[in-house]
């Protein structure tokens, strides 16, 4: 029965063996000259196409999380960070009222706290120092104190270049879980907090205070579109135009495109007419940047009304 049982095995089980055993060949010595980051790699894009993972086996899931893993040492501060213009912080000028109201409107745990601009960081407030006194408040035991910033803490402050394996190595020396990424003029280029850390090798981390995606390019029908300023310019030319997307200078997003047109921030109704004939409207913003943009096509490639 036994020897039944070792014939009866399945082609793709053998091969399963076979490419484990080639794999470990190689990280045993079987080429030298294979990096071990390389020759993992190897294994699994061998397993690519095993939807389903032998017992014992790497899932999809898995050989997708290992991936990332060894890809991160690849990343640098600035390729993980949450962007300048979506960053949630309180003026250090704000009262105490307006500060548990921010708490309690964006659902973040931790918040930058600036001066005059977020160019000036100068520390971070935890929801877990201000819950204390929200108690404390509803029998009138304990009133926050007059100056709120004597709570704050300190965050970590990385430059761009530094790398994310290291960032998070810092947060676990310092247990710090919010670090300030500060750009060759020193000022604040984007947040990082740990969950950005681990997204990047778990995929996105949903909870219940985020919001549903939203669409960053809808089509419009008549081939205009409507863009969300975070839409990628990789995106952009994938989806709209590919010469939207030919950018020498360093620029990621449809809103940060914008600028460069510009020359400043544009205001609600500003017209840019980009290189490819493109025209891009700004329809919503404020005095810091821009929000959203309606892109209106050429006219060789306009399209008839649906």
């Amino acid at each position: 029965m036994a020897e039944h049982g070792r014939n009866g095995d399945s082609a793709g089980d053998g091969d399963s063996r076979r490419s484990l055993w080639k794999g470990l060949r190689r990280l045993l010595g079987g080429e030298p000259d294979q990096s071990l980051r390389a020759a993992l790699e190897e294994a699994i894009d061998e397993h690519e196409g095993d939807d389903a993972a032998a017992e014992g086996d790497l899932s999809p899931l898995e050989r997708q999380m290992v991936r990332n893993l060894l890809h991160f040492s690849e990343h640098d501060a600035d390729d993980v960070a949450i962007p300048r213009g979506e960053i949630v912080a309180v003026p250090s000028s704000a009262s105490w009222e307006e500060l548990v109201a921010m708490f309690a409107e964006h659902g973040h745990s931790r918040m930058p706290v600036y001066r005059e601009s977020l160019d000036e960081i100068i520390g971070m407030m935890h929801l877990k120092d201000v819950f204390p006194f929200l108690v404390a408040g509803r029998t009138g035991a304990k009133a926050p104190p007059r100056d709120w910033t004597v709570l704050m803490r300190q965050p970590l402050f990385v430059p761009q270049a530094r790398g994310a394996l290291d960032v998070l190595a810092d947060m676990r020396a310092s247990r710090v879980h919010l670090a300030v990424v500060i750009d060759e003029y020193s000022g604040t280029d984007g947040i990082i907090t740990i969950e950005d850390l681990v997204e990047e090798i778990v995929g996105e981390i949903e909870d219940e205070h985020d919001e549903e995606p939203t669409e960053l390019l809808v089509p419009l029908g008549d081939g205009s579109w409507e863009a969300d300023a975070r839409a990628e310019l990789d995106d952009v030319g994938e989806r709209i135009d590919p010469r939207l997307a030919e950018v020498e200078e360093d620029v990621d997003t449809i809103g940060g495109l914008a600028f460069l047109l510009a020359g400043q921030i544009p205001p609600i109704g500003a017209v840019l007419v980009h290189d490819s004939g493109w025209k891009l409207e700004v329809t919503a913003g404020n005095e810091r940047h821009v929000t959203r943009l309606r892109l209106v096509p050429p006219a060789e490639l306009d399209l008839p009304v649906a």
